[in-house]
């Protein structure tokens, strides 16, 4: 039997293969957009008054390719500093006479409490390097006012560190020569803090707070960070107050940037340095700059310079040079005495948050807080008034109540459209991983999540427009008379204007500011409805032509939409290979179902101001069949591509522990696993035979001799440890590892017991590192009746229990010295304290590297030494 369409069926299908045009021509727009084609790079050649990212890729060579790894207790570190130092120098000697640089490399000690993906810890650190430079005018007061550019040369474990952040190291050295060589005369000192602890926990930003001369002078600054390879260089983070945005919506030539990245932030695993100058230690207003695509490479060993995205550091570049000056120029820049002195006279609250955001990184919109209150409440007030007007002004043919009630109940079913655009996408996913042996199949194909969850979330979207085709909501007026109206009183559209004018107006009641996206969809579709009115006094209110004139003013609005939800999807499918690994059997889904759920919420919003229109044309069986064939197609696709790939690697953790009974002895040996995503080392094993064969796991994978790795084993991550589960141990040899070191980490009482009266007593410890040669990290764990200690100005972190057992105490210990660590603890009683020890050295064993090379390369391995004992006093 012949499969026929009526004429609706096809005025629909063109419909929508019209729309599918129009999205995709935007969404290859927005793509050529992220991506920087929009920007040519300059070459070495380039003129000296202009910003090269060819120049700042010499320097980036050198740290990532030349130097290599700089991780804390490599050689790489310090050959990184003396590196940079020396570009500095050679920059102060070709300087004009009428400006003056300062260098300075200084060593920094501390310690201080933080709270670090939600857990209490301190950290302890010494011999720290932070290279500085101070660019004034030979007329400049020690005391001014100062603008700081921040950036950190250390790199993550097991990374070359060309994203995170050589990039960012080569673009402060660029932008030195710039300032040096244009002939600038800065109005104001720069400063440019190299610092060399950040990837530690931000202790090189601490150090230079807490202990440099130069600090209190800081009147802005600018953090510089990567987390990714390139694309869009986002201010993250912005504050305190609303100046700092205002200056870089004012100044930036390439605006990327918007308020929502603030209400998202603090969600994401991770910190960078502007907490620490401007919220735990320097209240000072500033900028977080950050690459956020590529963010497949950060913190792997393919964060190289092949992988840098062209174009993205010429734009930073360009964007620092401009808002370095706009700051330094600015009467608000102001220093520590100076902001304290006027912070009882200042115009604004400090924690007030403008709401600002680009367009397609062609110009910024900006917008006070103040200005938000009145502009965000103005929508949902032409929601609440529009009965009344059109009862006024006799548009309508029913009273302002049953017209009131059709808008509510308008707006209650594109409540449920949206819902159904979120659970509809979400039960595929689930659906398909219930017949599927892994998870995260679009994860190094991003276009396979788009084609899986769009269609079915359209579906989800219409499904409340099918219900109203059969079951009209708009009593009173039959649908001729209705349709007749034009939009003027028509439920479908002011139920999805009333949705967007709410959800604006719960943004700005919430505090946040990324409600001017709603609040831009609202004042789009008012243009729309203008448009279309006019149009149907020429054309039937049913035809195409009138649709277009409703369509072509909402535009502008839904490339941005397409824009902004487009980047967000695809920093989070890139963001899901490391955001931790949750216990089966929920784990396996969770992934999926949160890619399928923003997929459908961005779907929701960007098609959301058509249907109104496209609604009536869409909503038919043959559509919804179409689309939800389309979407088994597309899963059925998706499900015979493998997750992983060499540009978009699986994470593993590969520690090689020894525990230790004394400084001389090993008493047991292991290789530990771990993954951050819900794909199981038993999926990883499965597709890594020879990992399993040298494993001695057998040819059928059988897991049941295998011991499950439990927590306390990866104390040396603290706590970046609760991101794993599912974690395995497999035994080991330490022959090899007590061939290359004599000695082995050692805790001891160097003096006796101080006791008080009232039974309390101080211990006092010396801790020995042994002959270890690449230390990154120590970290103790301190449990039993602890009331001070030596530590953070003698000031304990909240405890924390893990695992169910006693509140412990975590200090993480960082720095080379040849001096042991010498600190007390005090006991409030007799009863005995306890203090694990974990010490994470960068070195490896020739057996440990032979495992670790037998991973495929689709596998990225992060792999260290682990050194675990335990001491009672």
């Amino acid at each position: 039997m012949a499969f026929r369409l009526s004429s609706g069926d096809v005025t629909g299908f063109k419909v929508l293969f019209s729309m599918a045009i129009m999205y995709g021509l935007m969404a290859v727009l927005v793509y050529s957009i992220v991506h920087m084609h929009f920007i040519t790079p300059l070459g070495i050649d380039a003129p000296l008054d202009r910003f090269s990212e060819g120049r700042a890729l010499q320097h980036l060579r050198v740290l990532s390719q030349e130097i290599g790894s700089r991780q804390e207790g490599s050689p790489g570190l310090k050959e990184a500093a003396r590196y940079i130092k020396a570009q500095l120098e050679v920059l102060k000697e070709r300087a004009g006479s009428n400006i003056r640089i300062e260098i300075e490399e200084t060593i920094v000690d501390g310690s201080f409490n933080m709270i670090f993906l939600g857990y209490s810890i301190s950290l302890g650190y010494r011999n720290h390097t932070n290279v500085i430079m101070r660019i004034s005018s030979v007329n400049s007061q020690e005391t001014d006012p100062s603008v700081l550019l921040n950036g950190h040369f250390d790199s993550p474990l097991g990374s070359p560190g060309a994203g995170d952040c050589g990039s960012c190291v080569a673009s402060m050295l660029e932008m030195a020569r710039l300032t040096v060589d244009s002939g600038w005369v800065p109005p104001r000192p720069i400063i440019f803090l190299f610092n060399g602890a950040e990837e530690l926990f931000l202790l090189g930003a601490h150090g230079f707070m807490k202990t440099h001369k130069w600090s209190d002078t800081i009147g802005a600054f600018i953090n510089i960070e990567a987390s990714g390879t390139g694309g869009l260089d986002l201010v993250c983070q912005s504050g305190p107050g609303s100046w700092p945005s205002l200056v870089y919506a004012q100044s930036a030539v390439y605006p990327m940037a918007h308020s929502a990245a603030q209400d998202v932030f603090p969600v994401i695993p991770g910190d960078t340095d502007y907490r620490i100058f401007a919220e735990d230690y320097g209240d000072i207003p500033g900028l977080d700059i950050i690459f956020l695509l590529g963010g497949y490479f950060y913190h792997t060993s393919y964060d190289t310079m092949e992988r840098l995205l062209p174009g993205s550091i010429q734009a930073r570049g360009e964007n620092l040079l401009s808002i370095t000056r706009a700051f330094a120029n600015s009467s608000k820049l102001l220093n520590a005495h100076e902001r304290e002195s006027l912070k009882v006279a200042a115009n604004e609250p400090k924690d007030e948050r403008a709401v600002f955001f680009d367009y397609l990184a062609w110009f910024m919109i900006f917008y006070s807080r103040r200005a938000a209150v009145v502009l965000h409440t103005i929508p949902i007030a032409i929601f609440l008034l529009m009965p009344f007007l059109l009862f006024v002004l006799n548009i309508g043919k029913r009273t302002w109540f049953s017209t009131f009630c059709d808008f509510f109940k308008g707006l209650l079913l594109h409540i449920i459209g949206v819902v159904l655009a979120v659970v509809v996408p979400i039960v595929f996913a689930i659906l398909r991983l219930l017949f599927s042996n892994h998870a995260m199949s679009w994860f190094a194909r991003p276009y396979l999540a788009f084609m899986m969850f769009i269609p079915c979330s359209l579906v989800g979207v219409l499904i409340p427009r099918v219900v109203w085709r059969s079951v009209p909501l708009t009593h009173g007026v039959s649908r001729l008379q209705a349709s007749k109206e034009g939009l003027s009183d028509d439920p479908r559209f002011w139920g999805v204007f009333g949705f967007y004018a709410l959800l604006t107006l719960a943004y700005l009641v919430a505090g946040l500011s990324g409600g001017f996206l709603t609040f831009s969809l609202s004042v789009s579709m008012l243009a729309a409805w203008i448009s279309f009115h006019f149009a149907v006094k020429l054309f039937d209110c049913q035809s195409l032509r009138s649709a277009m004139c409703y369509v072509l003013p909402l535009i502008p609005c839904i490339t941005y939409s397409v824009y902004f939800g487009g980047f967000l999807a695809q920093f989070l499918i890139e963001k899901m290979g490391m955001m931790g690994s949750i216990p089966p059997p929920y784990g396996y889904f969770i992934p999926d179902i949160i890619v399928a759920a923003v997929i459908g919420l961005v779907t929701s919003w960007c098609v959301g101001p058509l249907i109104p229109i496209c609604g009536h044309w869409l909503a038919r069986s043959s559509i919804l069949k179409f689309l939800l064939q389309l979407s088994v197609l597309a899963l059925a696709l998706s499900s015979q591509f493998f997750p992983y790939s060499i540009a978009a690697p699986k994470r593993v953790v590969f520690q090689h522990t020894f525990l230790t009974a004394d400084a001389s002895r090993v008493v047991g040996s292991s290789y530990d696993f771990s993954v951050v995503d819900s794909n199981s080392l038993p999926f990883l094993f499965e597709h890594a035979p020879e990992v399993a064969k040298e494993l001695n796991m057998g040819s059928e994978l059988s897991f049941k001799a295998t011991k499950d790795s439990p927590r306390q084993t990866w104390m040396v991550l603290f706590p970046v440890s609760f991101l794993f589960s599912g974690s395995l141990k497999f035994p080991a040899r330490s022959d090899d590892m007590l061939k290359h070191y004599s000695s082995f980490p050692h805790l001891s009482a160097y003096k006796p017991h101080t006791l008080y009266d009232g039974g309390s007593r101080r211990v006092h410890l010396e801790f020995y590192l042994g002959s270890l040669e690449e230390v990154w990290v120590s970290v103790l764990n301190i449990t039993g009746p602890l009331s001070s200690w030596s530590f953070a100005d003698n000031v304990l972190p909240a405890p924390e229990s893990r695992g169910g057992g006693p509140p412990s105490y975590i200090c993480r210990l960082s720095g080379a010295s040849h001096e042991n660590w010498t600190f007390w603890l005090e006991a409030s009683s007799s009863e005995e304290i306890r203090v694990e020890v974990a010490v994470l050295d960068q070195y490896m064993v020739d057996a440990a590297k032979k495992l670790k090379g037998l991973f495929p390369s689709w596998v990225d391995v992060t792999a260290y030494s682990s050194f675990l004992s335990s001491y009672v006093f």
